[in-house]
């Protein structure tokens, strides 16, 4: 595997330079969008482009922080240059998912791996701002209004479950809205709940139902900027027509959710969802679905077509082989009949170490069977996972087939196409996972230009083809190595058929039940076209992957 792996790159490698002079725009998707076979690219907002120097520095968050624990610089106007210039459309994305950009912390907090600040966003201060460092409400508006106009959904990353640090310059949410103890055991269903995450991140009493009055800083805060009364007014609009209690859960609910319907966004991930009790989800996917729908009927002419809401969860240790179930121990709870149309895979990044036949038709029997109507999201790396599938980067070929070729959604972490480092030295904890994207190297590297060119050309085969994230798999061929994906949603037929592992130069490739003698099908990887004889097709190329679709 590996030496057939490590030809591929030399091979790509011999090529890159030249394919990436030539390269074209790629031609916008033809098919429909199904979530569960989206190509979805994650980014740490901060970590990924600086497109505005001018909001480096806000609220004077200058002191000294440990390696990779303070702001770099990434923005929202970052991310609109990327896709102003077509970087996502090349890699077949088409969903973008952002760590939490609203208002954090102003202060920073030492956690035991050096000082930090919340660049990351998962440090609440205000949900109802962005924080200037991410940039503002007309940079959020550009940004998905110029996604949308390219089929890229918009996914946001939904904070619940806590606040973020008390420093001295960010008091506390109100008693009647946090807990500040005890910190969590994670040996049974309470002890993830009724507790706090880490020392001094109050967790938010997501299980009471009871009024509470808005914090005194947040009212001091928003008459200061002179929007209080308007915010008040829409509080009072969303308790009314919900009839919702004015409970912290509620509160928060309807501040992610004006995202929603101010925005435009088309999904949340929701972050540490095992740490509240199931029926919080429930209810924020109503919540959304509302927003959505209140969206849509404000803004007819933006809606790009019929999809629900999405919502995907982290229930942190949840693996595909669960199936419906994430087990605490003492209690065993179903996520994707509260609120989940999927949930964050964390066993892929283990299971890509098996040979491909063996992971596909583990994954195409599971989610065509126990988890049928929904999905999962698998990933090689991310941005808190300490073992990640290929850490040192040596395999990012074999990272990029495997992920990219798998059902289910596929989960694109910035940097997995670039060879971005994620063991960098002088680091501590998960500052080793989120450096800043490796645009220089890419720009001058030919090996990183391959691997670029390989996760593009199945990312966009991906992004053409839901049948190959959502579709049924069954292998046609051991030797050699080929396998077909096929899907039908109401009158949406898409079929495909992929050879890895295979020699290069020509190569004689079964088609399988699908391609009839006499059709004509182009290899997405190499170009080549040929046509169906005998139920099989002959090409040549230098690759050892073909990706065959119909003309």
């Amino acid at each position: 595997m590996k030496k057939i792996l490590f030809t591929l790159a030399l091979l790509l490698g011999v090529n890159a330079l030249t394919s990436a002079q030539n390269r074209t725009k790629p031609a916008a998707p033809k098919t429909p969008f199904y979530w569960e076979s989206a190509n979805v690219y994650f980014l740490l907002t901060d970590r990924f482009n600086n497109g505005d120097r001018t909001n480096d520095k806000q609220y004077n968050r200058t002191k000294p922080t440990g390696k990779l624990r303070g702001f770099e610089g990434g923005d929202l106007r970052g991310v609109i240059q990327k896709i102003d210039e077509g970087y996502f459309d090349k890699l077949g994305i088409n969903a973008i998912w952002m760590t939490p950009i609203v208002e954090q912390i102003h202060d920073g907090v030492d956690e035991g791996t050096g000082f930090s600040y919340g660049f990351h966003g998962y440090w609440t201060r205000d949900w109802t701002a962005l924080d200037p460092n991410f940039g503002t409400r007309k940079d959020l508006a550009e940004l998905v209004s110029k996604a949308h106009a390219r089929g890229i959904r918009i996914i946001l990353d939904a904070v619940i479950n806590h606040t973020g640090p008390v420093t001295a310059e960010d008091s506390v949410y109100p008693n009647d809205w946090v807990r500040t103890s005890p910190k969590c055991q994670y040996n049974s269903y309470d002890s993830n709940i009724n507790c706090t995450l880490v020392e001094n991140l109050p967790d938010v009493k997501t299980e009471s139902k009871a009024n509470v009055e808005l914090p005194p800083f947040l009212v001091e805060k928003w008459k200061k900027e002179g929007r209080y009364e308007q915010e008040v007014k829409e509080l009072d609009a969303f308790f009314k027509q919900t009839g919702y209690p004015r409970a912290p859960r509620y509160y928060i609910m309807k501040w992610l959710a004006d995202y929603i319907t101010d925005f435009g966004i088309d999904g949340y991930r929701v972050d540490t969802a095992k740490h509240t009790t199931e029926d919080v989800w429930a209810d924020f996917k109503k919540v959304c679905d509302q927003a959505f729908a209140t969206y849509k009927k404000n803004n007819p002419k933006k809606v790009l077509d019929n999809n629900p809401f999405f919502m995907v969860g982290e229930v942190y240790g949840y693996y595909i082989g669960g199936k419906q179930y994430y087990d605490y121990g003492d209690k065993k709870v179903n996520y994707f009949e509260h609120g989940f149309d999927g949930l964050i895979n964390f066993d892929f990044r283990n299971e890509a170490n098996m040979d491909f036949e063996p992971l596909f038709s583990k994954y195409n029997t599971l989610l065509q069977n126990d988890l049928k109507g929904y999905t999962v999201m698998n990933y090689v790396s991310s941005h808190d996972d300490s073992w990640p599938f290929d850490k040192k980067r040596v395999r990012p070929f074999e990272s990029g087939t495997k992920l990219l070729l798998a059902p289910g959604i596929a989960q694109v972490y910035y940097g997995d196409e670039s060879v971005r480092p994620l063991d960098i030295p002088g680091t501590q904890g998960d500052a080793t996972l989120r450096s800043f994207m490796n645009w220089k190297e890419m720009g001058t590297d030919v090996y990183r230009q391959a691997v670029l060119e390989h996760w593009q050309k199945l990312g966009r085969f991906r992004r053409n083809h839901p049948a190959i994230g959502a579709g049924v798999h069954q292998q046609i061929s051991a030797t050699p190595y080929v396998f077909s994906r096929s899907f039908q949603k109401e009158a949406f037929e898409d079929h495909v058929v992929v050879g890895l592992q295979l020699n290069t130069g020509t190569k004689t490739i079964p088609v399988g039940p699908h391609f009839p003698n006499g059709t004509r099908l182009r290899d997405a990887y190499s170009g080549k076209i040929a046509t169906v004889t005998e139920g099989k097709i002959t090409l040549t190329s230098d690759y050892m992957i073909v990706l065959l679709e119909k003309i």
